[in-house]
Parts: C-alpha cells; structure tokens; sequence
C-alpha cells in the first residue's frame, strides 16, 4: 500500500478511536431513556455540545498533527533511507545515509553505514583479484589497440546487419571528410558504434560483396575477400576490400565431422581514391597529348629532314623546312616542359609529412652536405626540443642545393645551421660569410629546378617551401658579414607529448569498438518493447539566449555524446556553437559562459540541426529536463523541414521514478547522489556527458523496480509530478 494512503487510513482509524467511544456511549444512554428522562438528559447536555465538540475537534486536529509528524519521521524517514541504502548497493558505493530523525532511525542509519563501509573492503578485495585475473585479457587488448592505432588504412567492422562494431582513428577522419556538413563540429559523424554503415555505402552494394564471399567460402577459396569501388553522396570514390569475420569452430557433429564456420560480420579495408583517379587522369591525358603530339611533330621534322637532303633544293624552299623542323622541335620542347610541370605538380601531392626531432634534421643535413658536396658545416644554435613536420628527403634535397649553389657560385667555404622557435613555426637558418647576394639571385634559385653534384629533381625550391606551408627569405647580418636563408616550417608536437596526450584524448587508440554487437541483429518488434540496454541513446543538451523559446529565445550551443550497451563513448560527440542571430543577455552570458564575440561567425541553427539530426539518428534521445530542450527543437521543425520524431527520455523524470522521495531531481543534486562530477557545469557537452553518466546509473535502479523496456519507463515517467510542466 502505498505510504500516502496508508497516512490516510491513520487518520481515519485516529477520527474513529476518537469519536467512536463517545458516539457509542450516547447512543447506549439514549436508548435506555425514554419519555421526561430523555428531555431532562438534553436540557443538561445541550448547552454543552458545543463545547465538546470544538474540545473533540482540537484533539483530533492534535492528534493528526502527531500522526503527521510520526509519519514522516518514521514512515518517509525509513523510505528515504531505503533509498539511500538502494543508491550505496548499486549506483554509488561511496555514498553514505546521513543520520537524521528519531533515535531509533539514527541507529539503523549508523549500523547500515557500518555494513556498507565492511560491504565495501570485501567487495575491494574481490575486486583487486578480478583485476589480477583480467590483467592478461586487457594486455591483449592493449595489442589490439595499439596495432589498430598504428595501421595507415582505413578499417570498419560491422556485423551482419551492417552495424559498426569497430574502426580506428583513419577511418574516423576519412568519414568527417565525406561528411556532408564539413564546416559543423560533429557533423562529420557519419561513423559510430551501432550505426549502420549502410549510411555511407549502398546495402545492396555490401549484400552482392557478401554474397561473393559466401560463394567463395563454399568453393574452399583460398582467399575468401571481395572488392570493389563505389562512390558516396559527395562524389568521393571509394576502393573496398570485404573480408568475412567467421565463427570459432563449433565442436564435432553427426558423423564426426566438425561444423562450418559461419559469417558472423565483415572487415572493410577503405581507401579514398579520388585523389588518386584524378592523378591517374590528368597523367593518362599528359601521356595521350604528349605522345600523340609529338607523334605528329615527329612525322613533320622527319618529311622536312628528308627533304634537305636533296641537294639541288632551293635556298628559299630549304629555308622553308628547316622553319618546320625548329617550329616542331619548340613545340614537341613546350610539350615536354608541360609534362614535366604536370609530373611536379603530382609528385608534390604525394608528398607524405613526418614529424621529425629538429636536432636529427640538422644532423641529417650536416652529413649530406659533408657528403655530398664536400662542404664544412657547423651547428651554431639548435633547440634541442623542437619537433617539425616535414617531408625530410625533399627538405635536404632542398638544403643541400641551396649550399651547393653558394659554393659554386659565391665561393662558400663553410655552412653553418640554426634552429628556432617560434609558436607554431620553426626558423631553420643556413648561415654563411662572404659577398652580398642580389634578391634576383634568391629567386631565381628558388623557382629552378634542383640540379646539383649529379642528382637531378623536378622539383624547386619553392615547391619544396609551398608543400610545407612554409617561407623563405634572404637576411643579413651587417655586424658579423653574415648571411642566411631563413626557412619557415611547421611546428609538431613532440611524440612523449603526443603519447601523453593521445591518453587523454584517446584519439589515435581505438576507444571505438564493442564486440558485443556481434550478437545485435534487427528485431522485428518496435522500440517500445526493447530493452533499455539493447538501445543505443544520443544524449544532449542545448544552451538557450533565454527561457522562454515560443517568445523568440534561441539556441547559442548544442552539445551531445553517445550511450551504447551501458558504456559512454566519449569520442563520439558533438559541440557547436550556433549563431542565434539576436542579442545574447548579460543574465544567459553569466550563465552560459558564451560571449556574444564566441558566437559571431558561428554557423545558424539551419546549419547546425541538419548535422545534429544524422549524428542522432536510429537512437533515443536522452536529456534532463526534456522537455524544455525539445521545444526548441520543435520550433525548429517548419524552418528546416527536419522532425525529430524518435523517442524521448528524461533523466529528470527518471530520477523522480527512481527516488520519489528526494527533495531535489535538478542534474547537480542527482549527480551528487551518485557520486558524479561536473566541472564544466553550463556548457552543452558538459551537461550532456554528466547527463549519459546519470542514466547509465538509473538504468539498473530501473530494473530493480521492475522497469526494464522503453515503453516501461516512458509510462511510469509520464505518471511523475515533474511530467506535467510544458514550455
């Protein structure tokens, strides 16, 4: 029964130990009466009943009161502390009940928290064994991040519905630049875990590959893979390789024969090889204008050679065809010049960055200059702790010329090298003594191509320079008769940094993969009836100009992560700014932290809800306080044409099913009872992580009571206090 009808029956039950005995008496005397007896009895107790009553009344008012008072101290006492205990067993070990109300509450409370703290040393000590015992299993797992971390390719695993259960970091990138909402942070989320690929490529496409596979599977091919070509939305092509993931080998059936292995997903190999077909194109029409061309010029040079042999031609006539063979022979030379320029222009989009220690490329330069020229250097000053990131061959092809040309040409007896920084740049000085060099000169070595001690490239100097980002210019150092090439390069971050950093991140080391979704399949029934940890939720939250979004407030930052069998993937997120193109109040910027100069240049809410849309699709949408968040979104719809019409849950309503007798259900008051943190309080993402780490709490405390399917928890949602409030 519960509590709010059993104080009800108290009350009556006090109303009838009150008024039943006296009521009872009255009766029995009145029925013993009769004739001048019973108009005798109420001449005495009529002018009394008044009094009696309001006497009655006062202590039944009393007697309520103490009721009351017992009521919640006992009753909701005991109830919230049930829920205290509930929150110490499952959702936060490190929470303790706080001792109040009567004696007898007080001393439960101090014996449970008693319990908790022995619950909680055992509990560490099973835990400190379950970690020794997994300590090989996460070794292995670490190999596999840090082999994943290291591949150069693109790599996706899906299931066999097409659901992502892995990929690394160059695929995550590569499908950002096939996003169609590039300049949008997290619009380029066409990948995640439990989406489907069949976002990004055809599904008949990957069910003719698989289909492939299967038949090569049964013919025992050696090489059981399927490749193919295809292009996305945005027109980038795209070279696959499938290959099958296939089930352990079962144990021996009838006959003895061991069971065939089935395909339970598929392992894409992806390469972007639009850059590549557009490469392969513009060198095909090179080859075809240049041997076609010159195959015409040819014929004309070899009819006029032929021609001049003919000793009695005419001096005019002879002068005739020597013009076409030196007309054919410039033409065929500014083919080639073409062709040559075409081939530069290709092998620099080729050009793979490194990141490199400043003090090895100088080292490396001293001794190919040593080497190759014979020249002295000298390191004059070098930052031993600065990291650049650059195509180290043709930078010292580049050095090297530079030094061969002030030898050959301006008698150089001697180089010297410096390193510096500079922010996010890296001044690299080649340094020489000796006579005054022209700007003309400077030039002129860098736009001709390198040639130097017997070594040839296509490439200049400035070539070089430009792939890098980078500068270079002539100073002069008037005191000391000196002077030096001053290129500029780009910084890197050093690689203990880099290591350090990828830690935090997490960026470089797949984080992206659950193996669980080999099991996923598509149920046929709806989502209502699944499993709240079947499903997979797009947590958010927005930050608002105001309160008030039918009176014209507007979204300034929308803020999201991604909740999927029970685990945050922090890297799958989005965070953008949006410009909501009207004046941002001191009170929101006290709030928000948002400047109205964070939000110029921003993109508007019609760019930014189309990203936000693909990057929640086929989830639950999570945020607290829902209501408030999803009119805004509403108000939305007839602008840009887009519905979000997936289901909706709200931690807050959560909370008040979990724990109906806590006085606060704001997101700081239930974050505390779990024992959570929140230190970027009033920002979107922020919010919206806090957010996803409350429900994967609530989600079990769900269970408990019962609550275990979308459609259970939306109904005894909706049935909650806080459900009624509109925007």
């Amino acid at each position: 029964m519960p509590a709010r009808s059993r104080f009800i029956l108290a009350v009556i039950v006090l109303g009838m130990l009150m008024t039943g005995p006296f009521l009872l008496t009255a009766i029995l005397i009145w029925a013993g009466t009769q004739g001048a007896e019973r108009d005798t009895l109420l001449q005495v107790i009529a002018p009394h009943l008044p009094l009696g009553t309001l006497i009655t009344a006062f202590g039944f008012a009393l007697g309520v009161l103490v009721v009351r008072n017992l009521f919640r101290q006992y009753v909701k006492g005991l109830e919230r502390l049930g829920e205290q205990l509930r929150l110490m067993l499952s959702a936060n070990r490190d929470f303790r009940a706080k001792p109040s109300g009567p004696p007898e509450v007080r001393a439960v409370v101090s014996v449970a928290n008693e319990l908790a703290q022995q619950r909680d040393e055992m509990m560490d000590d099973v835990e400190a064994q379950i970690e020794r015992a997994k300590g090989r299993v996460e070794e292995e797992k670490n190999r596999l991040a840090a082999l994943m971390s290291e591949l150069t390719q693109s790599v996706v695993v899906c299931n066999l519905d097409g659901r992502i259960l892995l990929y690394n970091n160059r695929a995550r990138a590569q499908f950002r630049v096939l996003s169609e909402a590039p300049g949008v942070a997290g619009g380029g989320e066409l990948i995640g875990l439990g989406r489907s690929i069949y976002a990004v490529f055809e599904r008949n496409l990957i069910s003719h590959a698989l289909d492939t596979i299967q038949q090569r599977l049964r013919r025992k091919a050696p090489q059981a893979v399927a490749n193919f070509v295809t292009a996305t939305r945005g027109g980038q092509l795209i070279r696959v390789q499938m290959s099958p993931v296939l089930s352990s080998p079962e144990a021996a059936g009838e006959g003895g024969e061991a069971a065939e292995r089935v395909v339970t997903g598929f392992i894409l190999l992806l390469d972007n090889i639009t850059r590549d077909f557009e490469s392969e194109s513009r060198r095909d029409q090179m080859i075809h204008t240049l041997t076609e061309g010159n195959r015409a010029s040819l014929a004309n040079v070899r009819a006029a050679a032929e021609m001049l042999d003919y000793p009695d031609l005419q001096g005019e006539l002879r002068e005739r065809f020597r013009k076409v063979i030196r007309d054919e022979v410039q033409s065929m030379s500014a083919r080639l010049d073409g062709a040559a320029t075409e081939f530069a222009d290709a092998l620099k989009s080729r050009w793979p960055l490194e990141d490199m220690l400043g003090a090895d490329l100088l080292a490396a330069a001293q001794g190919r200059v040593e080497a190759v020229l014979g020249l002295p250097t000298k390191i004059e000053d070098v930052d031993e702790s600065l990291w650049l990131r650059v195509d180290s061959f043709s930078l010292l092809q580049a050095l090297t010329y530079l030094a061969s040309r002030l030898s050959d040409e301006f008698e150089v007896r001697e180089v010297r090298f410096r390193l510096t920084g500079s922010g996010r740049l890296v001044h690299l000085d080649l340094i020489w003594s000796g006579q005054a060099m022209s700007t003309e000169t400077v030039m002129s070595w860098e736009l001709e191509p390198m040639r130097f001690a017997g070594e040839n490239s296509p490439l200049a100097v400035r070539d070089v320079i430009d792939r890098h980002g980078g500068e270079m210019w002539l100073e002069r150092e008037k005191v000391r008769h000196r002077a030096f090439f001053r290129i500029l390069l780009p910084a890197a971050v050093p690689q203990e940094q880099e290591e350090l950093g990828n830690l935090s991140r997490v960026e470089s080391r797949p984080e992206y993969y659950d193996f669980d979704l080999f099991s996923w399949s598509e149920r046929a029934h709806a989502l209502d009836d699944r499993l709240l940890t079947e499903l997979a939720y797009t947590v958010f939250d927005t930050e608002t100009t105001g309160l008030n979004p039918s009176e014209g407030d507007e979204i300034v930052q929308i803020g999201a992560t991604r909740v999927l069998n029970g685990k945050l993937l922090r890297q799958e997120s989005f965070e953008q700014l949006v410009d909501p193109r009207r004046h941002m109040p001191r009170q929101a910027v006290e709030i928000t932290g948002i400047t109205p100069e964070m939000l110029r240049g921003q993109p508007t809410i019609d760019k930014v809800l189309p990203a936000f849309h693909v990057f929640s699709a086929d989830t639950v949408l999570v945020a607290h306080n829902a209501a408030f968040d999803m009119r805004f979104l509403q108000l939305k719809e007839g602008a840009t044409g887009l519905r979000f019409d997936q289901p909706v849950l709200d931690t807050l309503l959560l909370s008040a099913v979990v724990h109906p007798n806590q006085e606060s259900h704001s997101l700081d008051a239930i974050a505390q009872r779990f024992g959570l943190r929140n230190d970027g309080r009033h920002t979107a993402l922020a919010d919206a992580v806090v957010t996803a780490e409350v429900l994967i709490k609530l989600i079990p405390l769900l269970a408990e009571r019962g609550i275990r399917t979308l459609s259970e928890a939306r109904e005894a949602a909706e049935k909650t206090y806080y459900a009624r409030l509109k925007y």
